[in-house]
């Protein structure tokens, strides 16, 4: 499972965020890592310097043989939007995927 970090001009795409953040996604998707080909994290600042709740985390993955799936997360810190759209990822796919299962 490959994961993509990408961030705006609004937000550090420090050496720390992305290990955060590939560590998150890891921890998350670690279960369906044999089904999942990529994960793609989108990283941005709604309204920079204006604060409030406007951190977004867009993260979509790619499913072998099944079209892409995504979430999206806001939070007033973008730890706890990359953390909230891990979280909504993984249900989204134990979903989907136990749907298929039970076909």
């Amino acid at each position: 499972m490959k994961i993509q970090i990408n961030t705006d001009n609004n937000i550090d795409g420090s050496d720390a965020l992305t290990q955060q953040t590939q560590a998150v996604v890891e921890d998350a998707m670690g279960h369906f890592a044999q089904q999942i080909t990529r994960v793609e994290v989108h990283l941005s600042d709604e309204n920079s310097h204006k604060g409030g709740r406007d951190k977004r985390c867009v993260m979509e993955a790619r499913l072998e043989g099944m079209q892409p799936v995504a979430v999206t997360d806001q939070a007033q810190h973008i730890e706890q939007a990359v953390q909230g759209a891990a979280d909504k990822l993984k249900k989204l796919l134990d979903r989907e995927l136990g749907r298929l299962s039970n076909q």
